[in-house]
Protein backbone atom coordinates (compact mmCIF):
# COMPACT_ATOMS: atom_id res chain seq x y z
CA UNK A 1 0.00 0.00 0.00
CA UNK A 2 2.88 2.34 0.90
CA UNK A 3 4.58 1.58 -2.40
CA UNK A 4 1.39 2.14 -4.49
CA UNK A 5 0.98 5.37 -2.53
CA UNK A 6 4.69 6.68 -3.48
CA UNK A 7 3.86 5.99 -7.12
CA UNK A 8 0.91 7.91 -7.06
CA UNK A 9 2.83 10.61 -5.42
CA UNK A 10 5.48 10.73 -7.86
CA UNK A 11 3.65 9.93 -10.91
CA UNK A 12 3.49 13.85 -12.61
CA UNK A 13 2.63 13.11 -15.93
CA UNK A 14 -0.95 12.06 -17.19
CA UNK A 15 -2.65 9.98 -15.27
CA UNK A 16 -1.81 12.66 -12.32
CA UNK A 17 -3.12 15.76 -14.82
CA UNK A 18 -6.49 13.70 -14.80
CA UNK A 19 -7.16 14.33 -11.04
CA UNK A 20 -6.39 17.68 -10.98
CA UNK A 21 -10.09 19.06 -11.50
CA UNK A 22 -12.97 17.67 -9.71
CA UNK A 23 -15.89 16.82 -12.62
CA UNK A 24 -18.78 19.04 -12.47
CA UNK A 25 -20.96 16.99 -9.63
CA UNK A 26 -18.17 17.30 -7.07
CA UNK A 27 -17.93 20.76 -7.62
CA UNK A 28 -21.64 21.61 -7.07
CA UNK A 29 -21.65 19.28 -3.96
CA UNK A 30 -18.89 21.31 -2.86
CA UNK A 31 -21.02 24.60 -3.56
CA UNK A 32 -24.45 23.27 -2.66
CA UNK A 33 -22.39 22.91 1.44
CA UNK A 34 -20.49 25.59 1.47
CA UNK A 35 -23.14 28.43 0.61
CA UNK A 36 -25.64 27.80 3.44
CA UNK A 37 -22.12 26.49 5.86
CA UNK A 38 -18.95 28.40 6.15
CA UNK A 39 -20.31 31.69 3.69
CA UNK A 40 -22.80 31.98 6.44
CA UNK A 41 -20.03 32.44 8.90
CA UNK A 42 -18.32 34.95 7.50
CA UNK A 43 -21.30 36.79 5.69
CA UNK A 44 -22.82 37.48 9.23
CA UNK A 45 -19.09 38.34 10.92
CA UNK A 46 -19.40 41.20 8.21
CA UNK A 47 -22.69 42.55 7.73
CA UNK A 48 -22.88 43.67 11.52
CA UNK A 49 -20.76 46.55 11.29
CA UNK A 50 -22.83 48.27 8.91
CA UNK A 51 -25.74 49.17 10.83
CA UNK A 52 -24.30 49.80 13.72
CA UNK A 53 -25.45 53.52 14.60
CA UNK A 54 -28.85 52.99 13.17
CA UNK A 55 -29.45 49.16 15.35
CA UNK A 56 -28.25 51.78 18.51
CA UNK A 57 -30.89 54.34 17.36
CA UNK A 58 -33.68 51.65 16.88
CA UNK A 59 -32.88 50.43 20.87
CA UNK A 60 -33.12 54.00 22.14
CA UNK A 61 -36.46 54.59 20.52
CA UNK A 62 -37.61 51.51 21.58
CA UNK A 63 -36.28 52.48 25.00
CA UNK A 64 -38.33 55.66 24.86
CA UNK A 65 -41.49 54.00 23.91
CA UNK A 66 -41.66 51.72 26.38
CA UNK A 67 -40.32 53.77 29.86
CA UNK A 68 -40.56 57.49 28.27
CA UNK A 69 -36.63 58.12 28.97
CA UNK A 70 -33.72 57.91 26.70
CA UNK A 71 -31.69 54.72 27.79
CA UNK A 72 -28.44 55.39 29.60
CA UNK A 73 -25.58 55.46 27.71
CA UNK A 74 -24.22 52.43 29.59
CA UNK A 75 -27.58 50.09 29.02
CA UNK A 76 -27.10 51.15 25.15
CA UNK A 77 -23.57 50.00 25.07
CA UNK A 78 -24.21 46.52 27.18
CA UNK A 79 -27.03 45.92 24.24
CA UNK A 80 -25.60 46.62 21.72
CA UNK A 81 -22.33 44.10 23.11
CA UNK A 82 -25.02 41.49 23.43
CA UNK A 83 -26.18 41.15 20.33
CA UNK A 84 -23.13 41.63 18.74
CA UNK A 85 -20.94 39.18 21.04
CA UNK A 86 -23.80 36.40 21.55
CA UNK A 87 -23.10 35.43 17.77
CA UNK A 88 -19.37 34.16 19.65
CA UNK A 89 -21.86 32.03 22.33
CA UNK A 90 -23.95 30.71 19.10
CA UNK A 91 -20.85 29.60 17.72
CA UNK A 92 -19.49 27.74 20.46
CA UNK A 93 -22.52 26.05 21.29
CA UNK A 94 -22.97 24.83 17.44
CA UNK A 95 -19.51 23.87 16.93
CA UNK A 96 -19.89 21.46 20.26
CA UNK A 97 -23.09 19.77 18.71
CA UNK A 98 -22.06 19.84 15.40
CA UNK A 99 -20.10 16.63 15.37
CA UNK A 100 -23.03 14.84 17.37
CA UNK A 101 -25.56 15.94 14.66
CA UNK A 102 -23.05 14.92 11.83
CA UNK A 103 -23.02 11.67 13.49
CA UNK A 104 -26.82 11.02 14.05
CA UNK A 105 -28.25 12.37 11.08
CA UNK A 106 -24.92 12.70 8.33
CA UNK A 107 -23.19 15.19 7.05
CA UNK A 108 -25.71 16.62 4.65
CA UNK A 109 -28.52 15.70 7.30
CA UNK A 110 -26.92 18.29 9.58
CA UNK A 111 -26.31 20.85 6.91
CA UNK A 112 -29.87 20.76 6.15
CA UNK A 113 -31.30 20.93 9.19
CA UNK A 114 -28.57 23.97 9.60
CA UNK A 115 -30.35 25.68 7.19
CA UNK A 116 -33.35 25.59 9.05
CA UNK A 117 -31.47 27.80 12.49
CA UNK A 118 -30.44 30.55 9.41
CA UNK A 119 -34.05 30.84 8.26
CA UNK A 120 -34.95 31.18 11.47
CA UNK A 121 -32.45 33.99 12.68
CA UNK A 122 -33.65 35.53 9.39
CA UNK A 123 -36.82 36.26 10.54
CA UNK A 124 -36.46 37.08 13.60
CA UNK A 125 -34.08 39.76 12.76
CA UNK A 126 -36.34 40.89 10.38
CA UNK A 127 -39.48 41.32 12.54
CA UNK A 128 -37.75 42.77 15.19
CA UNK A 129 -37.94 46.74 13.84
CA UNK A 130 -41.82 46.57 13.35
CA UNK A 131 -42.48 44.64 16.87
CA UNK A 132 -40.29 46.99 18.47
CA UNK A 133 -38.91 44.27 19.92
CA UNK A 134 -34.92 44.74 20.20
CA UNK A 135 -34.96 41.19 21.92
CA UNK A 136 -35.67 39.85 18.80
CA UNK A 137 -31.76 40.74 17.80
CA UNK A 138 -30.42 39.21 20.49
CA UNK A 139 -32.00 36.03 19.56
CA UNK A 140 -31.64 36.09 15.73
CA UNK A 141 -27.99 36.76 16.53
CA UNK A 142 -27.25 33.54 18.65
CA UNK A 143 -29.33 31.15 15.85
CA UNK A 144 -27.33 32.65 12.94
CA UNK A 145 -23.94 31.97 15.80
CA UNK A 146 -25.47 28.73 16.30
CA UNK A 147 -25.78 28.08 12.30
CA UNK A 148 -22.55 29.20 11.84
CA UNK A 149 -20.45 27.22 14.14
CA UNK A 150 -22.40 23.67 12.93
CA UNK A 151 -21.66 25.04 9.72
CA UNK A 152 -17.65 25.28 10.19
CA UNK A 153 -17.96 22.10 11.64
CA UNK A 154 -20.38 19.71 9.77
CA UNK A 155 -19.16 21.43 6.31
CA UNK A 156 -15.35 20.58 6.26
CA UNK A 157 -16.29 17.05 7.46
CA UNK A 158 -18.52 16.61 4.48
CA UNK A 159 -16.14 18.20 2.02
CA UNK A 160 -13.13 16.11 3.50
CA UNK A 161 -15.02 12.96 3.40
CA UNK A 162 -16.56 13.62 -0.84
CA UNK A 163 -12.81 14.68 -2.23
CA UNK A 164 -10.89 12.04 -3.69
CA UNK A 165 -7.35 11.36 -2.23
CA UNK A 166 -5.41 13.71 -4.71
CA UNK A 167 -7.93 16.36 -4.78
CA UNK A 168 -8.70 16.74 -1.09
CA UNK A 169 -6.65 19.60 -0.08
CA UNK A 170 -7.54 21.75 -2.89
CA UNK A 171 -11.97 21.00 -2.03
CA UNK A 172 -11.19 21.61 1.60
CA UNK A 173 -10.32 25.04 0.46
CA UNK A 174 -13.68 25.65 -0.27
CA UNK A 175 -14.15 26.55 3.37
CA UNK A 176 -11.93 29.38 3.30
CA UNK A 177 -12.59 30.25 0.06
CA UNK A 178 -16.59 30.52 0.95
CA UNK A 179 -15.73 32.04 4.50
CA UNK A 180 -13.84 34.82 2.52
CA UNK A 181 -16.72 35.39 -0.21
CA UNK A 182 -18.69 35.96 2.57
CA UNK A 183 -17.05 38.19 4.63
CA UNK A 184 -16.34 40.06 0.89
CA UNK A 185 -20.12 39.79 -0.07
CA UNK A 186 -21.00 41.52 3.28
CA UNK A 187 -18.67 44.63 2.95
CA UNK A 188 -20.28 45.24 -0.41
CA UNK A 189 -24.25 44.45 0.60
CA UNK A 190 -23.65 46.81 3.70
CA UNK A 191 -22.28 49.31 1.72
CA UNK A 192 -25.09 52.64 2.39
CA UNK A 193 -25.59 52.42 -1.76
CA UNK A 194 -26.90 49.30 -1.30
CA UNK A 195 -28.52 47.85 2.15
CA UNK A 196 -26.17 50.03 4.07
CA UNK A 197 -28.52 52.76 4.99
CA UNK A 198 -29.92 54.11 7.87
CA UNK A 199 -33.60 52.79 6.97
CA UNK A 200 -32.58 49.27 5.64
CA UNK A 201 -30.82 47.70 8.39
CA UNK A 202 -33.39 44.90 8.89
CA UNK A 203 -33.38 43.48 5.48
CA UNK A 204 -30.01 43.63 5.74
CA UNK A 205 -29.39 41.06 8.69
CA UNK A 206 -32.62 39.45 6.68
CA UNK A 207 -30.56 38.12 3.81
CA UNK A 208 -28.40 35.38 5.71
CA UNK A 209 -31.98 33.60 4.35
CA UNK A 210 -31.11 33.60 0.95
CA UNK A 211 -27.88 30.86 1.63
CA UNK A 212 -30.24 29.29 3.68
CA UNK A 213 -32.85 28.92 0.85
CA UNK A 214 -30.28 28.24 -1.75
CA UNK A 215 -28.53 24.96 0.32
CA UNK A 216 -32.06 23.80 0.65
CA UNK A 217 -32.97 24.18 -3.13
CA UNK A 218 -29.28 22.30 -4.24
CA UNK A 219 -28.06 20.33 -1.72
CA UNK A 220 -30.96 17.31 -1.64
CA UNK A 221 -30.05 16.61 -5.24
CA UNK A 222 -26.59 15.35 -4.07
CA UNK A 223 -25.28 12.62 -1.82
CA UNK A 224 -23.88 11.82 1.25
CA UNK A 225 -21.02 10.78 2.46
CA UNK A 226 -19.67 8.01 1.30
CA UNK A 227 -17.32 7.33 4.03
CA UNK A 228 -20.41 7.77 6.33
CA UNK A 229 -22.70 5.35 4.55
CA UNK A 230 -19.71 3.07 4.24
CA UNK A 231 -18.07 2.92 7.83
CA UNK A 232 -20.72 4.47 9.91
CA UNK A 233 -23.95 3.21 7.93
CA UNK A 234 -22.71 -0.23 6.42
CA UNK A 235 -24.41 0.64 3.29
CA UNK A 236 -22.39 -0.23 0.54
CA UNK A 237 -25.10 -0.17 -2.11
CA UNK A 238 -25.58 3.89 -1.02
CA UNK A 239 -21.81 3.97 -0.62
CA UNK A 240 -21.50 2.89 -4.47
CA UNK A 241 -24.26 5.94 -5.89
CA UNK A 242 -22.93 8.31 -4.07
CA UNK A 243 -19.03 7.10 -4.85
CA UNK A 244 -20.26 7.04 -8.87
CA UNK A 245 -22.30 10.29 -8.46
CA UNK A 246 -19.36 12.03 -6.92
CA UNK A 247 -16.35 10.41 -9.08
CA UNK A 248 -18.02 9.36 -12.11
CA UNK A 249 -18.49 5.30 -12.70
CA UNK A 250 -15.57 4.56 -14.20
CA UNK A 251 -12.78 6.48 -11.89
CA UNK A 252 -14.46 5.52 -8.09
CA UNK A 253 -12.79 2.18 -7.72
CA UNK A 254 -9.19 3.39 -6.03
CA UNK A 255 -11.03 5.56 -3.79
CA UNK A 256 -13.65 2.77 -2.60
CA UNK A 257 -10.59 0.31 -2.33
CA UNK A 258 -8.79 3.25 0.40
CA UNK A 259 -11.79 3.17 1.95
CA UNK A 260 -12.50 -0.47 2.41
CA UNK A 261 -8.52 -0.69 3.74
CA UNK A 262 -10.04 2.27 6.23
CA UNK A 263 -13.03 -0.01 7.26
CA UNK A 264 -11.12 -3.21 7.94
CA UNK A 265 -8.44 -1.29 9.72
CA UNK A 266 -11.35 0.49 12.45
CA UNK A 267 -13.86 -2.61 12.37
CA UNK A 268 -15.55 -2.40 15.33
CA UNK A 269 -14.29 0.99 16.36
CA UNK A 270 -17.49 3.39 17.31
CA UNK A 271 -17.31 6.91 16.82
CA UNK A 272 -15.58 8.74 19.42
CA UNK A 273 -16.76 11.29 21.59
CA UNK A 274 -14.31 14.53 22.62
CA UNK A 275 -13.49 13.26 25.88
CA UNK A 276 -12.38 10.05 24.48
CA UNK A 277 -9.89 11.70 22.21
CA UNK A 278 -8.33 13.36 25.34
CA UNK A 279 -8.15 9.71 26.97
CA UNK A 280 -6.68 8.10 24.14
CA UNK A 281 -2.88 9.10 23.82
CA UNK A 282 -2.20 7.54 20.75
CA UNK A 283 -4.11 10.21 19.44
CA UNK A 284 -2.45 13.41 21.48
CA UNK A 285 -0.33 15.10 19.21
CA UNK A 286 -2.45 15.13 16.13
CA UNK A 287 -5.43 16.93 19.22
CA UNK A 288 -2.70 18.89 20.07
CA UNK A 289 -1.46 20.17 16.61
CA UNK A 290 -5.25 20.61 15.86
CA UNK A 291 -6.53 23.08 19.31
CA UNK A 292 -3.14 25.09 18.68
CA UNK A 293 -3.81 25.68 14.90
CA UNK A 294 -7.63 26.72 16.05
CA UNK A 295 -6.45 28.61 18.18
CA UNK A 296 -3.96 30.29 16.67
CA UNK A 297 -6.47 31.10 13.82
CA UNK A 298 -7.94 33.77 16.35
CA UNK A 299 -5.24 34.49 18.12
CA UNK A 300 -2.33 35.71 15.54
CA UNK A 301 -3.11 39.05 15.04
CA UNK A 302 -5.34 39.43 12.05
CA UNK A 303 -8.25 41.05 13.88
CA UNK A 304 -5.28 43.78 15.46
CA UNK A 305 -4.67 44.32 11.48
CA UNK A 306 -8.43 44.94 10.37
CA UNK A 307 -8.92 47.02 13.56
CA UNK A 308 -5.22 49.32 12.87
CA UNK A 309 -6.65 49.68 8.87
CA UNK A 310 -8.53 52.49 9.22
CA UNK A 311 -6.00 54.13 11.57
CA UNK A 312 -3.56 53.17 8.40
CA UNK A 313 -5.26 54.36 5.94
CA UNK A 314 -6.60 57.31 7.85
CA UNK A 315 -3.28 58.67 7.91
CA UNK A 316 -2.67 57.49 4.43
CA UNK A 317 -4.56 60.26 3.53
CA UNK A 318 -8.01 58.56 2.44
CA UNK A 319 -10.94 60.67 3.12
CA UNK A 320 -12.83 58.94 5.85
CA UNK A 321 -16.16 58.15 3.80
CA UNK A 322 -13.90 56.23 1.35
CA UNK A 323 -12.36 53.93 3.73
CA UNK A 324 -15.37 51.68 3.78
CA UNK A 325 -14.51 51.02 -0.16
CA UNK A 326 -10.68 50.81 0.90
CA UNK A 327 -11.74 47.82 3.30
CA UNK A 328 -13.69 46.11 0.50
CA UNK A 329 -9.81 45.84 -0.88
CA UNK A 330 -8.94 43.75 2.15
CA UNK A 331 -11.69 41.74 1.86
CA UNK A 332 -10.78 40.99 -2.11
CA UNK A 333 -7.54 40.59 -1.01
CA UNK A 334 -8.16 37.88 1.49
CA UNK A 335 -10.70 36.22 -0.90
CA UNK A 336 -8.08 36.38 -3.59
CA UNK A 337 -5.49 34.61 -1.43
CA UNK A 338 -8.00 31.84 -0.25
CA UNK A 339 -8.42 31.17 -4.16
CA UNK A 340 -4.59 31.15 -4.59
CA UNK A 341 -4.28 28.68 -1.85
CA UNK A 342 -6.58 26.10 -3.26
CA UNK A 343 -4.57 25.90 -6.34
CA UNK A 344 -1.39 25.24 -4.80
CA UNK A 345 -2.39 23.37 -1.97
CA UNK A 346 -2.19 19.94 -4.01
CA UNK A 347 1.11 21.27 -5.90
CA UNK A 348 3.39 22.45 -2.68
CA UNK A 349 1.18 20.65 -0.10
CA UNK A 350 0.20 21.42 3.41
CA UNK A 351 3.22 22.42 5.27
CA UNK A 352 4.85 24.45 3.04
CA UNK A 353 1.99 26.98 2.72
CA UNK A 354 1.13 26.91 6.58
CA UNK A 355 4.40 27.40 7.98
CA UNK A 356 5.26 29.99 4.95
CA UNK A 357 1.90 32.00 6.20
CA UNK A 358 2.83 32.07 9.47
CA UNK A 359 6.55 33.52 9.03
CA UNK A 360 5.54 35.32 6.37
CA UNK A 361 3.27 37.21 9.44
CA UNK A 362 5.80 37.24 12.21
CA UNK A 363 8.30 39.18 9.27
CA UNK A 364 4.91 41.62 8.73
CA UNK A 365 4.43 41.95 12.40
CA UNK A 366 7.56 43.05 12.88
CA UNK A 367 7.87 45.74 9.89
CA UNK A 368 4.63 46.81 11.13
CA UNK A 369 5.18 47.26 14.25
CA UNK A 370 8.61 49.91 13.16
CA UNK A 371 6.54 51.80 10.74
CA UNK A 372 3.85 52.56 13.06
CA UNK A 373 6.40 53.80 15.72
CA UNK A 374 7.81 56.43 12.73
CA UNK A 375 4.09 57.25 11.45
CA UNK A 376 4.65 60.56 11.60
CA UNK A 377 8.22 60.59 10.10
CA UNK A 378 7.17 61.07 6.34
CA UNK A 379 4.11 61.31 4.55
CA UNK A 380 5.26 58.43 2.44
CA UNK A 381 5.39 56.32 5.60
CA UNK A 382 1.76 55.46 5.99
CA UNK A 383 1.72 54.27 2.62
CA UNK A 384 4.50 51.64 3.63
CA UNK A 385 1.74 50.89 6.90
CA UNK A 386 -0.59 49.73 4.26
CA UNK A 387 1.38 47.70 1.93
CA UNK A 388 1.92 45.54 5.33
CA UNK A 389 -1.64 45.71 6.02
CA UNK A 390 -2.30 44.19 2.66
CA UNK A 391 0.91 41.81 2.97
CA UNK A 392 -0.41 40.38 6.23
CA UNK A 393 -3.83 39.46 5.09
CA UNK A 394 -2.09 37.75 1.98
CA UNK A 395 -0.24 35.62 3.94
CA UNK A 396 -3.06 34.95 6.48
CA UNK A 397 -5.32 33.69 3.60
CA UNK A 398 -2.41 31.36 1.58
CA UNK A 399 -1.54 29.55 4.53
CA UNK A 400 -3.62 29.56 8.02
CA UNK A 401 -6.72 31.04 7.00
CA UNK A 402 -6.99 27.95 4.54
CA UNK A 403 -4.73 25.25 5.42
CA UNK A 404 -6.04 24.64 9.46
CA UNK A 405 -9.39 23.39 8.38
CA UNK A 406 -7.60 20.49 5.87
CA UNK A 407 -5.06 19.33 7.99
CA UNK A 408 -8.60 18.73 11.16
CA UNK A 409 -9.92 16.58 8.15
CA UNK A 410 -6.75 14.99 7.83
CA UNK A 411 -5.36 14.25 11.31
CA UNK A 412 -8.00 12.16 11.84
CA UNK A 413 -9.04 8.45 10.73
CA UNK A 414 -13.22 8.88 10.75
CA UNK A 415 -14.46 7.51 14.29
CA UNK A 416 -12.56 10.11 15.44
CA UNK A 417 -12.68 12.99 12.80
CA UNK A 418 -16.24 14.70 14.42
CA UNK A 419 -15.21 14.57 17.72
CA UNK A 420 -11.42 16.27 16.93
CA UNK A 421 -13.85 19.10 14.35
CA UNK A 422 -16.10 19.67 18.03
CA UNK A 423 -13.13 20.32 19.63
CA UNK A 424 -11.09 22.44 16.91
CA UNK A 425 -14.01 24.61 16.82
CA UNK A 426 -14.95 24.86 20.22
CA UNK A 427 -11.50 25.89 20.29
CA UNK A 428 -11.71 28.41 17.71
CA UNK A 429 -14.90 30.04 18.75
CA UNK A 430 -13.50 30.22 22.48
CA UNK A 431 -10.53 32.02 21.44
CA UNK A 432 -12.39 34.37 19.32
CA UNK A 433 -14.95 35.19 22.62
CA UNK A 434 -11.17 35.68 24.35
CA UNK A 435 -9.35 38.01 21.46
CA UNK A 436 -12.51 40.22 21.53
CA UNK A 437 -12.71 40.54 25.13
CA UNK A 438 -9.08 41.13 25.82
CA UNK A 439 -7.98 42.88 22.54
CA UNK A 440 -9.20 46.38 23.74
CA UNK A 441 -7.35 46.42 26.27
CA UNK A 442 -4.46 45.03 24.70
CA UNK A 443 -4.21 47.86 22.05
CA UNK A 444 -4.79 50.52 24.61
CA UNK A 445 -1.52 49.42 26.56
CA UNK A 446 0.60 48.40 24.50
CA UNK A 447 -0.60 50.73 21.03
CA UNK A 448 1.30 49.44 17.70
CA UNK A 449 3.68 47.84 20.15
CA UNK A 450 0.80 44.67 20.27
CA UNK A 451 2.00 43.54 17.33
CA UNK A 452 5.23 42.07 19.25
CA UNK A 453 2.49 39.96 21.01
CA UNK A 454 0.81 38.70 18.06
CA UNK A 455 4.67 38.27 15.79
CA UNK A 456 6.05 35.78 19.29
CA UNK A 457 2.95 33.79 18.81
CA UNK A 458 3.27 33.09 15.23
CA UNK A 459 6.59 32.47 15.54
CA UNK A 460 6.05 29.63 17.75
CA UNK A 461 3.42 27.98 15.78
CA UNK A 462 5.21 27.89 12.60
CA UNK A 463 8.40 25.88 15.04
CA UNK A 464 5.79 23.87 16.07
CA UNK A 465 4.69 23.11 12.40
CA UNK A 466 7.84 22.34 11.58
CA UNK A 467 8.82 20.02 14.14
CA UNK A 468 5.67 18.04 14.67
CA UNK A 469 3.27 18.21 11.68
CA UNK A 470 4.35 15.88 8.67
CA UNK A 471 2.90 16.75 5.13
CA UNK A 472 -0.24 15.11 4.52
CA UNK A 473 -0.11 15.98 0.80
CA UNK A 474 -2.26 12.67 -1.69
CA UNK A 475 -1.66 10.04 1.33
CA UNK A 476 -4.66 8.42 2.81
CA UNK A 477 -6.02 8.61 6.37
CA UNK A 478 -3.95 5.80 7.54
CA UNK A 479 -0.69 6.62 5.91
CA UNK A 480 -1.42 9.89 7.71
CA UNK A 481 -2.36 8.34 11.42
CA UNK A 482 0.98 6.71 10.91
CA UNK A 483 3.36 9.49 10.16
CA UNK A 484 2.60 10.37 13.82
CA UNK A 485 3.79 7.16 15.18
CA UNK A 486 7.28 8.09 16.18
CA UNK A 487 6.39 10.58 18.12
CA UNK A 488 4.71 7.90 20.40
CA UNK A 489 7.97 5.91 20.48
CA UNK A 490 5.64 2.81 19.43
CA UNK A 491 3.47 1.37 16.81
CA UNK A 492 -0.41 1.70 17.59
CA UNK A 493 -0.80 -2.11 17.27
CA UNK A 494 1.72 -3.02 18.97
CA UNK A 495 3.45 -2.54 22.71
CA UNK A 496 7.12 -2.32 21.45
CA UNK A 497 10.14 -0.17 22.20
CA UNK A 498 10.77 2.76 21.25
CA UNK A 499 10.83 3.09 17.52
CA UNK A 500 11.01 6.81 16.42
CA UNK A 501 13.28 9.52 16.96
CA UNK A 502 13.05 13.92 16.60
CA UNK A 503 15.41 13.35 13.37
CA UNK A 504 13.11 10.40 12.14
CA UNK A 505 10.49 12.88 12.49
CA UNK A 506 11.68 15.39 10.61
CA UNK A 507 12.43 13.05 8.03
CA UNK A 508 9.02 11.66 7.24
CA UNK A 509 7.71 14.95 7.32
CA UNK A 510 10.17 16.39 5.13
CA UNK A 511 8.68 13.10 2.57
Amino acid sequence: MNNEADLERADSGGGQAKKQFPNKTLLLATCAACIGGTFQYGYNISIINAPTKPIQSFINETWIHRYGIDIQEGILTLLWSVIVSVFTLGGFIGASVGGVLAIRLGRKGALLLNSGFALLASLLMGLSYPTGAFELLIVGRFLIGLNAGIGICVQPLYLGEIAPKSLRGAMAMGTSIFITGGILTGQVVGLKELLGGDDYWPMLLSTSCIPAILQFLILPWFPESPRYLLIDKRDDIQCNKALKQLHGSESYHSEREDMEQERAALLGVKPKKPWELFMDPSLRWQLLTVMLLNCAQQLNGINAIYFYANYVFTRAGIPVEKIPYITIGTGACECLTALTCGLLVESLGRRILIIGGYSLMTVWCGLLTVILTFQEANPWVPYLSMSCVFAFILSFGLGPGGVTNILTTELFTQPARPAAYMIGGSVNWLSFFFIGMIFPFIVNGLQQYCFLVFLVICCLVAIYIFFVVPETKNKTFLEIEQEFQPLYGSKRNAGDASVGNLSELLNSADM
